[in-house]
């Protein structure tokens, strides 16, 4: 048969595939703009912003409606009532992970992020454990930030004051934070294979935000096939592969069952322990993606969050100098800031959320699914239903946080100047999917930064108002525009 045929066969099977999906979901899932056959909505949505998009049709449609991708219908959650209802209150349904195509061709249901099932409950219950029984959020793992942070303030006094893209700098703190946890020993900051590592970190951070990204994820079928980044995300995540298999066969060598030394041993002891059950989820293959999702997760968003961090105090250098005046207030010149000190430290932990809040780096967070058939309000959803959070119309919600759009410190201090908790500070998501490194995450932005701010004045290389805040790119992730700085000793 002529090929051509069989194309417009393919093409017009797909088409009706499409139209009777659409008619069989009418009158049960949550309303939404009509999708047109294969595309979806991908038409109607500025896929170089999703978060924007679902925040405009919100206006539309409510809190909870639909929108096709491709000719996938996924669910949206907009504004903390209704992500407070399905994430929190109804935490179990609404644990699944969604179909997200890139990140399924790269972890096939296996880690931590990205799957599902048993082997997602059982590698993450053992996965926590173990950071827990590793000093996950105890001194132990402080000390380890502490002297990473000392490491860092020395290769920042070797710029001499002069203009810096502290970009890898700001990477090798975290990653060596994480790597003395997987591994157990951390890389000098010349070292290539570290400088590689996070090379590759950023890089991919870039390609899985971008729209070229978002169409594969809608288009997988179609996408894989043609030339673009994914080819290059998928080769660099292969390289991280292979630095961690080497890793693990180093480790088995040497490995010693009643004196495990980091989370590998750990991970090896149990494969050892269940190597008679067929059904285990504790496999090499496993063990390659947890670390892989320990090590993208530890490196790449600490990195981002830091650099952000630190261009919203270049804008801003009236905060800088208060967090400053804070930290010799309450620590001094010469000691170390530790996780004690944050208790008297409200305007430094409040310029520390603000950050977060407003950077807001997953905007919609990873999709989640429904683990059942469920009845949601007045809407039925399917079991394996797609559910895109909206974490930023929680943590931009004008209500909670006046001025939303602005970079205000006041959001989370009281009348009195004391620290304000809010429940809808989600920038880890919430329920059972919240990310498993938020203890870490929090006591590496308030060491680093302090340590940063105890030691450097950070001085812009233009006027503070003509600093350009704006990301870089915002798709999955929120990425802050390229910058130099000074760091200046005090």
């Amino acid at each position: 048969m002529d090929p051509f045929i069989v194309l417009v066969i393919c093409l017009f099977c797909l088409i009706l595939l499409s139209l009777w999906n659409q008619r069989y979901a009418k009158g049960k899932l949550p309303p939404g703009p009509t999708p047109l056959p294969i595309v979806g909505n991908i038409l109607q949505l500025n896929i170089k912003n999703i978060s924007k998009s679902i925040s405009m049709l919100a206006k539309d449609y409510g809190p909870v409606f639909t929108v096709h991708f491709g000719m996938k219908p996924t669910v949206v959650l907009h504004g903390y009532e209704a992500v407070k209802e399905a994430l929190i209150d109804r935490a179990e349904e609404f644990s699944g992970r969604g179909i997200l195509p890139v990140f399924d061709k790269i972890c096939q249901n296996l880690g931590v992020v990205a799957s599902n099932g048993e082997t997602w409950k059982q590698t993450r219950r053992f996965s926590l454990m173990i950071l827990r029984n590793m000093g996950m959020g105890k001194k132990t793992i402080e000390d380890r930030i502490q002297e990473e942070a000392l490491y860092l303030v020395e290769a920042l006094k070797k710029t001499n004051g002069s203009p810096c893209d502290a970009t890898n700098l700001l990477g090798y703190v975290p990653c060596n934070v994480i790597c003395s946890i997987i591994f157990q020993n951390r890389f000098d900051y010349s070292d290539e294979k570290l400088v590689t590592l996070i090379n590759y970190f950023h890089e991919n951070v870039r390609i899985v935000s971008s729209p070229w990204i978002q169409l594969y994820d809608a288009f997988p079928f179609f996408i894989h096939y043609l030339p673009g980044s994914h080819k290059k995300l998928f080769k660099n995540i292969d390289y991280h592969k292979k630095f961690i298999l080497e890793k693990i066969k180093e480790h088995q060598k040497s490995l010693d069952l009643n004196n495990p030394r980091d989370f590998i041993d750990y991970f090896l002891i149990k494969m050892e322990q269940e190597k008679h059950n067929k059904q285990s989820e504790f496999t090499v293959e496993n063990l390659v993606i947890t670390v892989l999702d320990m090590f993208s997760a530890g490196t790449a968003t600490m990195s981002t969050t830091l650099r952000y961090g630190l261009l919203l105090l270049l804008k801003h250098p009236e905060i800088a100098a208060k967090v400053q005046e804070e930290i010799y207030c309450v620590v001094g010149r010469n000691r170390s800031c530790c996780m004690k000190d944050r208790r008297s430290m409200p305007y430094t932990e409040a310029v520390i959320h603000e950050i977060q809040r407003y950077i807001d780096l997953l905007p919609t967070s990873l999709p989640h699914a429904v683990t059942q058939d469920i009845q949601f309000r007045e809407y039925f959803i399917p079991k394996g239903t797609s559910i895109l959070v909206s974490l930023t119309s929680v943590l931009h919600d004008s209500k909670e946080f006046p001025n939303p759009q602005q970079f205000d410190p006041g959001h989370f201090l009281d009348e009195s100047g004391n620290f304000k908790k809010s429940y809808y500070f989600m920038p880890f998501s919430a329920g059972k999917r919240v990310c498993a490194g938020e203890g870490l995450a929090h006591m590496e932005l308030f060491l680093i930064l302090t340590t940063i701010l105890q030691h450097f004045t950070l001085k812009p290389l233009v006027d503070p108002k003509d600093i350009d805040i704006t990301p870089a790119v915002r798709g999955i992730g929120t990425v802050p525009p390229f910058y130099k700085l000074r760091f200046i000793p005090v």
